[in-house]
């Protein structure tokens, strides 16, 4: 769902994309970056029910997800604004990263952007089970085809 709206920052208690990328390295075993992304899932801010549709929920994740995109012209092209919840910790924690990594990014940028191998990169991606693994694809694929609509409009 797109909006012309301003919605409000939504991960403006998020830390950086790079900072979330460093914590990770810093963490060896995968029980303290489970908790990171626990933690990092209590650091989204809430998403207003009047968000949580039909029309905003991601097809094809195990807990329920919900992501609203606010579709904005930047003058060199749209600039994308996601929000986003889920019903489950771990999975709003990665709802967490993908806003702090793709929130505020322009279309072309996230279209350029490989989100799976960023996960793999921090080290969540072999830690996933194939349900939450299918949902961050869900989650990954649904931000790109916004951005793809945003392009094409």
């Amino acid at each position: 769902m797109t909006a012309s709206s301003t919605t409000g920052p939504c991960t403006a208690s998020l830390p950086p994309v790079a900072d979330i990328a460093e914590n990770f390295t810093l963490l060896d075993q995968w029980d303290d970056r489970y908790r990171y992304v626990i933690e990092l899932g209590r650091a989204l801010p809430p998403m207003p029910d009047a968000l949580r549709t039909e029309v905003t929920k991601v097809q094809g994740c195990a807990s329920q997800v919900w992501l609203f995109t606010e579709v904005r012209d930047a003058g060199a092209g749209p600039v994308l604004t996601f929000v986003g919840d889920s019903d489950a910790h771990i999975v709003r924690g990665l709802v967490a990263i993908l806003l702090a990594r793709f929130s505020g990014a322009p279309a072309r940028e996230i279209l350029a952007a490989d989100a799976l191998a960023f996960f793999a990169e921090l080290g969540l991606k072999e830690h996933l089970t194939p349900q939450r693994s299918n949902g961050l694809r869900s989650m990954v694929e649904r931000i790109r085809r916004d951005a793809s609509t945003a392009l094409a409009a």
